[in-house]
């Protein structure tokens, strides 16, 4: 028909002058086998790198089928490169002997990268609240570096930010906790390495943990010490009330003491198991909710042990 218009379409320069295999090429992320020892750790990278049994069972996995999921790098310009995502695979590669491991090298900016560390690494099995901690600091701390802008991660959920969305809510819908929870993790990174360490394990729960962290360092100290001496942590009832003297200028050493020396019900003959040397000791198999259990049973078949070694030689 006279009056049709045609379906035929001119075809594009980038037609015309390269192969479909060219063009398939040129979409392909750049993926290489990088030497080792041009890979640097990231920056004050929040989450731990543990030699445990998972370690062994992803070293094995790699010296049977290499590096599965390429790491994630992004180049420094000087020839080395920054290690995005994959802290763990690259140790694992280290244990097995290998020289190299398998990575994606993205342009990244400091900000988006760091919003990528801290995804990727939200989806490991395990992580203490000190990681999370200083994780979702991070990524507040990019994120506002950014204007607020979330269009540069990876995750659906955080899409363009929401009218009247604020970030902590933002990180919290994107990694599984609420806006509260975010700021609350988040003041922990104002606690004293020991204190901190205290929550990991279990000994301080979250709520008095974020009571202490608005206590001065030397303040933090002097219940590190007590803690040391009495063995027993202070209950989110003796926190409050620290905070409280602290905030009027009256928390000395010895209203330290006074509180922390109060009688606890829940304290008494309170056996403290450390959380971290535990966990090594029983199998992933076993889940958490199970650990107490597992332990008393092993305690009994122990015990049990004992008492035939003594039986036999007695005789």
């Amino acid at each position: 028909m006279a009056g049709r218009k045609s379906d035929f379409v001119l075809p594009t320069l980038d037609d015309l002058f390269s192969t479909q295999e060219m063009r398939d090429e040129a979409k392909l992320t750049r993926i290489r086998d990088i030497p080792l020892e041009l890979i640097d750790s990231f920056p004050d990278h929040p989450f731990k790198v543990r030699d445990d049994e998972d370690m062994t069972q992803l070293v094995e996995s790699i010296k049977e089928r290499g590096v599965i999921t390429p790491a994630t790098v992004r180049p420094k310009g000087d020839g080395r490169y920054e290690l995005v995502s994959g802290h763990r695979r690259k140790r694992a590669c280290e244990l097995a002997g290998m020289n190299t491991l398998r990575c994606e090298v993205v342009e990244l900016t400091r900000d988006e990268a760091t919003i990528l560390m801290v995804e990727s690494n939200f989806q490991r099995s395990q992580i203490l609240p000190s990681e999370k901690a200083f994780a979702y600091k991070m990524r507040l701390d990019a994120m506002s570096r950014q204007g607020k802008r979330t269009d540069l991660t990876s995750t659906p959920v955080a899409g363009k930010l929401e009218r009247g969305k604020e970030t902590a809510e933002i990180v919290g819908e994107a990694l599984g906790d609420s806006k509260d929870q975010v700021r609350r993790f988040v003041r922990l990174t104002n606690l004293v390495p020991e204190l901190l360490q205290f929550v990991d394990e279990g000994r301080i729960k979250m709520r008095p943990a974020v009571e202490l962290s608005y206590l001065d360092e030397d303040c933090q100290r002097d219940i590190v010490d007590e803690i040391d001496m009495t063995d027993s942590t202070p209950s989110h009832d003796q926190t409050i009330r620290m905070r409280k003297f602290f905030e009027e200028g009256k928390l000395t050493t010895e209203v330290i003491q006074a509180i922390m020396g109060e009688e606890k019900p829940n304290q008494k003959e309170k056996i403290v198991l450390r959380g971290e040397r535990v966990r090594q000791l029983i199998p992933k198999s076993v889940p958490l909710n199970q650990t107490e259990d597992y332990v008393c049973k092993a305690l009994e078949h122990y015990a049990s042990f004992l008492r035939r070694r003594a039986e036999r030689d007695s005789r």
